[in-house]
């Protein structure tokens, strides 16, 4: 493509300058670099070589992990090279090659990571083994011992509890703490080394072991039952300032299942009983939500009827923030897709992170959708417009949400700087949009309860019918089988026009 281009073809490698090869983050991560950077490089023969057009640095969060690390500070550089190359170019700059004698240079070839390199020996020091953890994130994971098994480990947190390296410890929710050699880790999720041939795919810890946690002690918190608990893994957490109650809840790659719905509830309800005005519910790390949990959907015993159970488990968290007595404010700190969208529109007020993407439909997973969504969509965009939005299936950014009426104002993107401003925006949400405060006095109990009646007339085709071939689509979806190609919905019209 490069060789017979007219014009530059230019590359953004997630790399500062003078780094090249495929496994760039995973590097940075694992050798706890402090700072990082994008390149933008010019497209020659051998990879990552190229004249450089531009770069930017960043801090390395520490503690980050590698698909956080991509979607936030990686992202943020990545735009601003492309529209620095784009204002060069137009400028006639001509792109410099790399000096590996300037000492400014600090990046070089890096092998591509193997498992050899990210292995880990429960011996070592936790923070070490997160450290490694992280920077597999998302794809491949890292391969380890555990339970008798074979395992790719994901989504760990430090603490404090100490054992015999290896051994689990306890049991909380869906994660797993195991022992290391100074402290231990909660495990999230799990995924068994295939036999060859086949196909397996991430799973909530609790899940994955199964029989095998039998005798294991179960380690019980929770917002309803220990609103003060001082414990380091909190995947729902709750605090007060002033008149405002922030209630967070932190679930791995933003999926919701049944269980966790489940508990989602039990502390909003606990919440909205506190002598408090605003209810803010905002999401941790990663994403906010993307609806229901598709990978412990395809691991039950009839993927339908789990299906089911867990759209109507997510719609009972809809609906006790709709019924808030409080001024509700979703605080969208990440992206959203699906259910998770119309979770943030069931609040009164919803803000967004600077640079989040929604995706607000259904239909490429074969659902109809529910949710509610037919009462809060509408009511948001109107009628007209949430059938385009449904029906497009197209992303939409957080300023287009704020146009379209989706988000009530966008915060900073730096997620600490907009944690405090969420904060302090609920906390005026009432005298900000105080129409949204007299619709809460609006609110249709009745008209709701139908929306979700008809919602789930239509999901039950979807899901146990499988008339839009959900079950099909749901398949494919975890277990990451590719496409056959772009779809037609995301091919830009000059591309069409082009053949």
């Amino acid at each position: 493509m490069w060789r017979d281009s007219p014009f530059p073809v230019v590359i953004i490698h997630p790399g500062i300058v003078g780094d090249r090869g495929a496994s760039a983050l995973d590097w940075a991560i694992m050798k706890g670099e402090k700072r990082w950077g994008v390149t933008a490089l010019q497209a020659v023969e051998e990879m990552d070589a190229g004249p450089v057009w531009s770069s930017r640095e960043f801090e390395l969060p520490r503690g980050i992990r590698k698909s956080e690390l991509y979607n936030g500070p990686v992202s943020d550089a990545a735009m601003y090279c492309i529209r620095d190359v784009v204002e060069k170019f137009a400028g006639g700059y001509q792109p410099q090659a790399v000096d590996y004698a300037d000492p400014q240079v600090g990046g070089r070839l890096q092998p591509n990571m193997k498992q050899a390199d990210r292995a880990f020996d429960w011996r070592q020091p936790a923070a070490e083994i997160k450290r490694r953890i992280d920077a597999a994130d998302g794809q491949p994971g890292v391969l380890a011992d555990l339970a008798g098994g074979r395992y790719y480990v994901y989504d760990a947190h430090l603490d404090h509890r100490s054992g015999e390296p290896g051994r689990i410890l306890a049991v909380h929710d869906d994660a797993a703490l195991v022992a290391c050699g100074d402290a231990s880790l909660w495990i999230g999720s799990l995924r068994r080394q295939p036999a060859p041939g086949e196909e397996t795919f991430k799973r909530p810890a609790r899940h994955e072991l199964g029989d095998l946690l039998d005798g294991v002690p179960r380690l019980e918190w929770a917002v309803d039952t220990h609103p003060h608990c001082e414990e380091s893994y909190q995947p729902i957490r709750y605090r007060e300032a002033g008149r405002v109650g922030e209630l967070t809840f932190e679930f791995y790659n933003g999926a919701l299942s049944t269980e966790q719905c489940q508990r989602l509830v039990r502390a909003l309800q606990w919440a909205k009983r506190r002598d408090t005005q605003v209810l803010l519910v905002r999401s941790g790390r990663g994403s906010f939500c993307n609806g229901i949990h598709l990978n412990v959907i395809q691991a039950a015993d009839h993927p339908g009827e789990e299906a089911w159970r867990n759209i109507q488990a997510i719609d009972d968290v809809c609906l006790e923030i709709l019924t808030a007595p409080q001024l509700t404010v979703a605080g969208v700190a990440g992206n959203a897709g699906a259910g998770g969208v119309m979770l943030a529109l069931a609040a009164d007020v919803a803000l967004a992170r600077q640079g989040v993407v929604l995706n607000p439909h259904y239909q490429t997973m074969g659902l109809y959708g529910s949710e509610y969504w037919t009462y809060t969509l509408p009511r948001a965009v109107g009628g007209e417009m949430a059938a385009r939005l449904c029906g497009d299936c197209l992303p939409i950014g957080a300023r287009q949400a704020w146009r379209l009426g989706m988000v009530q104002d966008i915060g900073p993107r730096d997620p600490d700087a907009f944690g405090s401003w969420l904060l302090s925006t609920a906390a005026a949400a009432e005298r900000t949009w105080p129409e949204h405060a007299r619709r809460k006095q609006e609110l249709d109990l009745g008209r709701l309860q139908q929306c979700r009646r008809a919602e789930l007339d239509e999901m039950r085709e979807d899901m146990l019918e499988n008339r839009r071939q959900f079950a099909e689509r749901c398949r494919n979806f975890v277990l990451k089988r590719p496409a056959c190609g772009t779809p037609d919905r995301l091919v830009a019209g000059w591309a069409r026009a082009d053949g």
